[in-house]
């Protein structure tokens, strides 16, 4: 093994000099790395790589490769549902990353760290915790060997005090970008200035709204992909009536119970808060009895209802009630009907009061055509807006 190869592991390996034991010679330092080394390259081989085929993002896998081997950071933009967050990893890790160091995958919430780590694992053919983990606050599912660790953004950030120049990763994928938080600013930004000294680290920025020649402009002239999103079309069907949302929704489900059931026979309604989730699911549970299958879905549900939704179970149609997680974070399977009410609780910060809101607002028409991509995806879908 030449210096420079030496030099690399120590460096790039955090894992095995974290583990390492006070007073561990330098050698055995470097021999801990290597065995390390080894054991995340027997465990890539015994993964399943292959891109999903009909994904819009599979189509440019070769595209973005190259690019990711060029380049120190890229830009992949397209719409929602093109498949961008369970293949870009595997993109990365034919490219022989993840290897001395791990692939952090970021996620603006811990029930997309969850559901993503979850479906990339399955996908890959690998035990969850394993080859591909999750880490969100108070649950950490990876070991030193995993290749791919889905994570909150928050999370990643609060690494930086104990590994200022993020030297446990090989890579980092930074999901959602167009969410704006203060977590993605934040980071974002330190990955700029780290990016000067650390020569070996690749980036990649996703999102379905972002305006990407900003984004490549602030990271030098970073090459921008883009890719497509659903593939059949969406008709979209404004509902201005008297009655309130409730009602409306009402009323849409009964239209869609009489229509026969087609490949996306499912329905997603989204909801501002959780509260107007739990009235909604009672009321639909008694005007619709058996004929559907009501499921919630919100950041803060559990697991075990969480794979109630991510997997299908039952012949009933199901209507999934959810907040704007499932807007861009979290892609339901099976949906062909999206019924958008036009309303969304928004973190604001009042600069009077100094304190940080959660106003309930209109939303905007990025997150409008967000929502009506929901649909479309394996079908022609339909659209539904409570509003003019």
């Amino acid at each position: 093994m030449s210096s420079l190869d030496r030099k690399t592991m120590m460096r790039r390996d955090y894992f095995a000099l974290r583990r390492a034991k006070p007073g561990t010679s330098k050698d055995a330092k470097i021999a801990a790395s290597a065995a390390l080394l080894e054991q995340r390259r027997l465990a890539l081989q015994q993964l399943n790589l292959t891109p999903v085929p009909g994904l819009p993002v599979s189509a440019e896998s070769d595209q973005i490769r190259a690019a990711l081997a060029d380049h120190q950071v890229i830009i992949v933009a397209g719409e929602t549902g093109s498949g961008k967050t369970t293949q870009l990893p595997k993109f990365c890790l034919q490219n022989g990353l993840g290897l001395s160091g791990t692939i952090a995958h970021t996620q603006p919430r811990r029930i997309a760290a969850r559901t993503v780590a979850q479906r990339i694992a399955q996908e890959v053919g690998c035990e969850l915790g394993e080859a591909v983990g999750y880490s969100v606050r108070f649950s950490d599912q990876t070991n030193p060997q995993s290749l791919l660790r889905v994570m909150t953004d928050g999370l990643l950030l609060t690494e930086i005090r104990k590994d200022r120049f993020l030297n446990a990763y090989d890579a980092i994928i930074v999901d959602e970008a167009h969410e704006r938080s203060l977590n993605i600013d934040f980071l974002l930004g330190y990955l700029r200035r780290l990016l000067t000294k650390r020569h070996d680290l690749k980036v990649i920025v996703t999102s379905a709204t972002i305006d990407v020649q900003r984004f490549a402009d602030y990271f030098d002239g970073a090459p921008v992909i883009e890719v497509g999103g659903r593939s059949f079309p969406v008709t979209t069907r404004y509902l201005d009536a008297e009655t309130d949302n409730l009602g409306k929704l009402v009323d849409v489900l009964q239209s869609i119970d009489v229509a026969p059931p087609g490949p996306a026979p499912d329905v997603l309604a989204f909801f501002a808060a959780e509260r107007e989730i739990f009235d909604a699911a009672k009321t639909l549970r008694m005007a619709f009895g058996e004929r559907f299958e009501i499921l919630p879905l919100y950041a803060r549900l559990s697991l075990a209802d969480q794979r109630q939704v991510f997997n299908p179970k039952g012949a009933k149609r199901r209507v999934v009630l959810a907040t704007n997680v499932a807007e861009t974070s979290l892609t339901v399977p099976n949906i062909g009907f999206v019924i958008d009410p036009g309303f969304a609780r928004i973190s604001r910060y009042s600069y009077r009061s100094k304190l940080q809101r959660l106003p309930i607002e209109p939303i905007s028409q990025a997150s409008a055509n967000q929502r009506q991509g929901r649909c479309g995806r394996i079908a022609p879908g339909t659209c539904y807006r409570l509003y003019s």
